[in-house]
């Protein structure tokens, strides 16, 4: 099977041994994304809605790299710090994924990279 690469600076640089996003098989599996500013690689926003909302740029980001859209987005996957977060999460989501919606999972973590409230990945089909 042939895959590729994607990188992109419209989400943040990997900080450690994985690539952003992965495409093989028509899918692009994109990396675990937290709420990291790609121009300065700091966390932002103070609140689980904030980071959620960048989590989303991120991924939109490598999806949109990938040749796709947020329509193509088949499964996503939500980590929340605290799932009493996943209210507020939730409308953020909602304004992202508005027709053909993806499957999606929520879970509730410990902890998270950098000490984010929110992180989210993603699967989406492309060409």
């Amino acid at each position: 099977m042939k895959r590729r690469t994607i990188e992109t600076d419209r989400a943040p640089r990997a900080i450690g041994p994985y690539a952003q996003g992965v495409v093989g098989g028509g899918l692009l599996f994109t990396a675990m994304q937290i709420a990291l500013d790609p121009t300065t690689g700091n966390l932002v926003g103070a609140s689980a809605p904030e980071q959620a909302a960048r989590c989303l740029e991120n991924v939109r980001g490598i999806v949109e790299a990938a040749g796709g859209t947020l329509d193509a987005v088949i499964k996503t996957t939500v980590y929340l710090r605290d799932i009493a977060d996943f209210a507020a999460v939730n409308e953020v989501y909602a304004r992202y994924f508005t027709s053909d919606l993806p499957s999606r999972g929520v879970i509730g973590v410990s902890a998270l990279p950098r000490g984010a409230l929110v992180a989210v990945e993603a699967v989406a089909v492309v060409g």
